[in-house]
């Protein structure tokens, strides 16, 4: 058994740690609600959205990793409670806390999974778009002949696919941080005393 110290200390760990995990996660959480949200609305706006159908998995990957985000920051939540607990009379115990702390870190690990394959669905549909793009500085060139209008050659890159490829990014950072939190408390919670 812990001895008082040991226990006092792993309480304020679990406490600020679980703040540091919840509030970091929260702020690129709401990073990543307004690029789907943006993305959203701004590729239903696109002249030409039926070229973009390759972003579809990849964006549909980030929401479901952004869903995880919000169960992981009701974890980190928990966390917090978990180390308020343990420095009053009635605590949980060392396997109790463990688990709590596991379950963040799974949940953290398919986030980023699901993350990283919707990463390369969207890089991908990108790389194909980039490679049809004629040579020049705007990637897309006007062709017309005098007096008909002209017509878009090339597939240029726009600022919304960009802003998928951001947004998965920081939906994908946001389950490092807390893996690499999650990893740091369960060394913190099995550290011999």
């Amino acid at each position: 058994m812990a001895d008082r110290l040991d226990l006092q200390m792993i309480s304020a760990a679990l406490r600020r740690v679980g703040w540091i995990r919840f509030w970091t996660q929260m702020a690129l959480g709401v990073v990543v609600v307004g690029v789907l949200l943006f993305n959203n609305i701004g590729g239903r706006l696109a002249a030409n959205s039926s070229r973009a159908l390759g972003l579809g998995p990849g964006i549909s990957l980030t929401t479901l990793s952004f869903l995880l985000l919000l169960w992981c920051l009701w974890q980190s939540w928990l966390i917090v409670r978990c180390g308020r607990a343990l420095g009053s009379p009635v605590r949980p115990s060392k396997g109790e806390t463990a688990r709590l702390i596991k379950r963040g870190l799974i949940a953290d690990l398919v986030g980023i999974t699901l993350a990283v394959i919707g990463y390369q669905s969207l890089a991908g549909s990108l790389f194909v778009q980039a490679s049809q793009q004629v040579p020049g500085f705007f990637g897309a060139q006007i062709q017309s002949a005098p007096g008909t209008a002209g017509r878009v050659i090339g597939l240029p890159i726009t600022s919304i696919e960009m802003l998928s490829v951001l947004g998965n990014t920081q939906v994908l950072f946001a389950h490092l941080i807390g893996l690499w939190i999650s990893i740091w408390l369960l060394q913190r919670v099995y550290r011999p005393t």
